[in-house]
């Protein structure tokens, strides 16, 4: 069965979070237009100050943990503790393991995903980052049940999160900042949809290039 080693998890979060802080801008861009534009720069820091932290060698569930430990205690804004508490708990569900496989990595997002939902009352259609997590977690879910193998789940969830990312522009927010703005939400990519897609697609991306 393919599976990667885990101490390739250090290399792996460090490429996920340069892909944070390579769309800084873009992402401050988008919650600029219906929040108060912190979202990238905030991610950025965290992102950047956890890879500057992770030994290359690092297992992937301390990868995980010192990315959790910094966004929830050194960045500001609500997504801090929802994506603190969603690596945590990542990190959780594969510490110990050598080598990571699809079952094992799927059980690793399904973990974060009800992290999140255990700090948050969001679901999907509200326009947040559940936009996007829900659908790829189900959608890779979906590909293992019906006999995909590990790279081909991953390109499922990848598209999925793409999809849900895309759905958010149509959606009127219901929670948080945005929600003040009623219907004048609609018409903008959501700003946590966006980054969560950006996490989603370079985890799948590392995945698929230690796979052996």
């Amino acid at each position: 069965m393919a599976s990667f080693l885990a101490t390739e998890g250090g290399t792996l979060v460090k490429e996920v979070s340069a892909v944070i802080v390579e769309n800084r801008s873009y992402l401050s861009e988008i919650d600029g237009r219906i929040g108060d534009g912190d979202h990238g720069a905030n991610m950025a820091k965290g992102f950047g100050r956890a890879a500057d932290r992770i030994p290359d060698d690092a297992p992937l569930a301390d990868a995980l943990a010192i990315l959790s430990d910094v966004l929830m205690s050194e960045i500001g804004g609500s997504m801090g503790p929802l994506y603190g508490m969603m690596f945590s708990d990542m990190a959780d569900t594969v510490r110990g393991q050598e080598r990571v496989d699809a079952p094992g990595f799927g059980a690793m997002l399904r973990a974060g995903l009800e992290g999140v939902r255990g700090v948050g009352s969001a679901e999907v259609g509200d326009k947040t980052l559940m936009d996007t997590l829900v659908p790829a977690v189900e959608a890779y879910e979906g590909a293992l049940g019906a006999g995909s193998d590990f790279a081909a789940a991953l390109e499922a969830m990848k598209t999925a999160a793409e999809k849900g990312r895309d759905s958010t522009i149509d959606l009127v927010a219901r929670i948080g900042r945005a929600s003040r703005l009623g219907e004048r939400s609609r018409g903008v990519l959501d700003a946590g949809a966006t980054s969560c897609c950006l996490i989603l697609v370079a985890l799948a991306d590392g995945a698929v290039r230690r796979l052996g």
